[in-house]
């Protein structure tokens, strides 16, 4: 008996005549005879057998622990000191400041906390200031400020942008920079001095300029008209931040760093992703290959105590480190590379016992009688 099955009803065509309305129900409940909505793809499966898993964890193995040590290694040769000097301890020297100090207060509060160097540091060193507990990944945080005004747009100079609130406008006057990442900028001063043998102190010099990236400096901010030299008139009818101590055109008497291309300004703006981190603060340049950038010995570090951080039980701290190819010290990506490394051979060996021990006795079980 012949068959009535033919190709173009399997596709959703008959031979049969049916109206037009029982021609488009077929069509619509089947989809068209294509290799994507029929799922013909050709597609890629691999068959993961002893011969292609084994190499690859071995081959993972030995690359991943070479290169894990070398970055420990390299992450243990960079010098790194931290000095808190929060304050909350009575026996700080800090402990005073701490205690009294809040925001907007006229007089300011120096105390000097004394460290000494067992090794000396070598090439530059990078000075940062360190705060905990300080969240400027917070969504409202992270939008509240008007970057049309930090690259100089006269309008919004006058005009701040509205989600600066409540930091846009005081006093009926207009803040700049607004928001609240600017209000609260970081404005303690930190001077570092060497103790000489005999009692004497001397001061180390700190670059305060080349700490910022280059385009957020030269392309993101910008102060208005361009005018480096007459800022006092251009930020007229402006008023500073509530938290400031001063306008943003008294940050520096240096006119190529000043008002909204300063340099610790525009570090600042640049929000951090997690509660505890560290903030480029000054440079200190090798001056000569004959001695060290920072000799063993003992230093002193002097602090303008003017940034508050009872209040979010927060806490501060400077840190002196060297750098690498690979950046700060970061001894996490070398112990990464190790532990993938040292998991990848420890199972390619487990495997590799088990394939021989058994294997053998499988394949013979494939073996036709």
């Amino acid at each position: 008996m012949a068959s009535g099955y033919s190709a173009k009803e399997e596709d959703g065509h008959h031979s049969g005549a049916p109206g037009p309305a029982g021609s488009a129900a077929a069509r619509s409940r089947k989809p068209d005879n294509t290799a994507f909505k029929q799922q013909r793809l050709p597609a890629w499966q691999p068959i993961l057998t002893a011969g292609t898993v084994l190499p690859a964890f071995f081959i993972i193995g030995l690359l991943f622990i070479p290169i894990g040590i070398g970055l420990y290694v390299t992450s243990n040769n960079i010098r790194e000191l931290q000095i808190d000097y929060t304050g909350t301890e009575p026996s700080s020297p800090c402990f005073e400041c701490s205690q009294n100090y809040s925001w907007n207060m006229t007089r300011s509060c120096a105390c000097s906390v004394p460290f000494s160097l067992d090794q000396p540091f070598e090439s530059n060193v990078f000075m940062y200031y360190g705060l905990s507990n300080f969240y400027q990944n917070h969504r409202r945080y992270v939008k509240s400020r008007d970057d049309s005004q930090l690259n100089g747009n006269l309008k919004s100079l006058k005009d701040p942008s509205k989600e600066c609130e409540p930091y846009r406008m005081n006093d009926g006057l207009p803040i700049a920079p607004c928001g609240a990442i600017a209000n609260s900028l970081f404005n303690d001063t930190l001077e570092l001095f060497y103790n000489e043998p005999n009692g004497t102190k001397t001061q180390i010099p700190l670059l305060k300029k080349g700490i910022a990236w280059w385009t957020d400096k030269h392309v993101k901010f910008r102060n208005p008209t361009g005018d480096n030299a007459n800022l006092t008139a251009i930020f007229q009818g402006t008023t500073k931040p509530i938290n400031w101590q001063k306008p943003v055109y008294e940050l520096d008497t240096d006119a190529e760093n000043n008002g909204f291309i300063n340099e610790d300004l525009i570090v600042w703006m640049r929000t951090a992703a997690l509660p505890t981190f560290r903030k480029l603060y000054r440079i200190i340049e090798k001056r000569g290959s004959a001695s060290p950038t920072l000799p063993r010995g003992n230093y002193t570090l002097e602090i303008i105590y003017n940034y508050p951080v009872r209040s979010f039980e927060g806490r501060k701290r400077m840190i002196l480190s060297t750098i690498s190819w690979m950046g700060g010290k970061n001894p996490f990506l070398g112990i990464a590379y190790i532990t993938v490394g040292s998991i990848c051979f420890f199972l390619g060996v487990v495997l590799l016992i088990i394939h021989h021990k058994y294997g053998s006795r499988s394949n013979s079980a494939d073996l036709p009688h």
